[in-house]
């Protein structure tokens, strides 16, 4: 099992976003899809690495936001791939608004969101998969279970591996050093969420934004209760 680690751009110069290519034997499945506006960009990427439609099997999304949703629909057709997500984000990604389930909506933000990231009709959709709770990836031939981290939004996911790899979404960020990320829906959430990821048994964490980390570089971060 070989993670490809893919860096998609952001606009406005807002940095990047991480998009994780997992390949399994001559199979692969994608941990989020990055913004439509680098779309060439990824697809390029998938196809260097050995993507074509029928061998990417899945694509799992950790949160409802619009740079990791928003080359989902496409892929999803371009590749002939499913798409998991949880449930409770999933009405962000079928209207187009990604503060729709958030406690804390900004209003200017929401309207300027879907035309900063590129997120227009075409770029809405329906999950295959509805996950709620820990989700088994076994049945996808993937040795994985989904778990669930909310906080940075309410179905907020992330992806534990039999190897120990763990991909958090925007619960963690690594720009520098581990750190919650600076966006939060609920706050509190976050913090449980982080002290759960603290009990499981990970090697190395892989963020939506920023470097890869160690289980350890975590706790010397964030520190213990």
């Amino acid at each position: 099992m070989k993670t490809h680690r893919i860096e998609v751009k952001l606009p406005m110069k807002f940095g990047s976003v991480n998009c994780y290519l997992i390949e399994t034997n001559s199979n692969y499945f994608l941990i989020d899809t990055g913004s439509s506006n680098q779309r060439k960009e990824l697809d390029q990427k998938l196809k260097e690495k050995g993507c074509k439609s029928g061998n990417l099997k899945l694509i799992v999304i950790t949160h409802g936001d619009f740079d990791h949703t928003g080359n989902a629909a496409y892929l999803r057709q371009a590749y002939k791939a499913k798409i998991a997500m949880h449930s409770d984000d999933v009405e962000m990604a079928e209207k187009g608004d990604m503060f729709s389930n958030r406690e804390r909506a900004n209003i200017l933000a929401q309207k300027i969101a879907p035309m900063l990231f590129g997120f227009g009709r075409n770029e809405r959709f329906k999950p295959d998969i509805l996950i709620n709770g820990e989700y088994d990836l076994s049945p996808h031939n993937i040795d994985a279970k989904v778990k669930t981290i909310p906080g940075h939004s309410k179905g907020s996911i992330g992806i534990l591996m039999g190897n120990g790899n763990f991909y958090c979404g925007d619960l963690l960020e690594n720009q520098g050093f581990p750190k919650l990320n600076s966006i939060m829906d609920d706050p509190a959430a976050a913090k449980e969420s982080v002290e759960i990821l603290k009990k499981y048994d990970i090697k190395t964490i892989y963020p939506g934004h920023g470097e890869p980390f160690t289980q350890q570089q975590l706790k010397e971060s964030i520190g213990n209760r």
